[in-house]
């Protein structure tokens, strides 16, 4: 074989190794990465100005009760602030409603009782046993016993409500007739649909927040006409909460924090 032949030979074979490798010179700015998004700065799973605004606004309530600068009562005060932040943070979707939600029920028991709405203040007890189901159940109650995730009401749920709604409304309201209460009917009415609204928000679903709409639109009139002034204020509050917890839930499903 000729040198010549032998230089033709070597050419192609190195020519070949290297035929897909790009030989131009990389830059430097196509190297670059985009940087690392920073997590958002949290206090206990909350926005730092979430906190502040809660803690901002308990102490607006309690200091001018405890100060005695108006009429409304501590207790009511803190009826207030413990179902304010405990709303909120159902909004949020946050495990602490529930303890929040237990310390409600306690001052709203007493409130109540004052106030003679005895359908409400036994409701009370009722919520209090349904916090601990709600706590548990959000905690273990998904999937092989993990974190729940917001659901649809189940077509039974609904068929269920709808027999016993009716049935609780005319049951409470004979009771409370027989007690003397100040407001049979209204009262027997949101009682049964609070039970209601809560059992879904403790198995979690979505429709929860309409069952509360519907009570809280009830709720402000009735306080008031109890000379409640500041709880009636703080079912106002509730019903724009709910609106919220709508939309937030909402926002959650299309996530996909769901169960489909």
């Amino acid at each position: 074989m000729s040198s010549e032949n032998l230089k033709n030979m070597e050419s192609g074979r190195v020519s070949g190794s290297f035929a897909g490798v790009n030989s131009t010179p990389v830059a430097d700015s196509d190297l670059t990465t985009d940087p690392i998004p920073q997590p958002s700065l949290r206090w206990l799973g909350l926005r730092p100005a979430e906190v502040w605004v809660m803690a901002g606004a308990s102490l607006l309530i309690l200091l001018p009760s405890y100060r005695a600068w108006w009429s409304i009562s501590v207790t009511e005060a803190w009826g207030f602030v413990t179902g304010g932040i405990c709303v909120w943070l159902v909004v949020r979707e946050h495990l602490w409603n529930w303890p929040i939600g237990i310390a409600n029920n306690i001052v709203f028991f007493f409130l109540f009782l004052h106030g003679r709405l005895f359908a409400d203040m036994s409701l009370q007890i009722v919520y209090l046993g349904l916090g601990v189901y709600g706590w548990l159940n959000w905690l273990f109650g998904g999937e092989k016993r993990t974190v729940l995730k917001i659901s649809k009401t189940t077509r039974v749920e609904w068929l269920v409500m709808a027999a016993l709604i009716p049935l609780g409304i005319w049951g409470f309201r004979e009771i409370l007739l027989m007690v003397n209460g100040a407001a049979p009917f209204w009262d027997s009415l949101t009682t049964v649909l609070s039970l209601a609204a809560q059992y879904l928000l403790c198995r979690k679903r979505f429709e929860n927040w309409f069952l509360w709409i519907a009570a809280d639109v009830i709720y402000v009139p009735l306080y008031l006409s109890r000379h409640l002034p500041l709880t009636a204020v703080l079912y106002a509050v509730f019903l724009g909460m709910c609106l919220i917890g709508v939309r937030e839930w909402n926002r959650s499903m299309r996530k996909g924090n769901a169960t489909p």
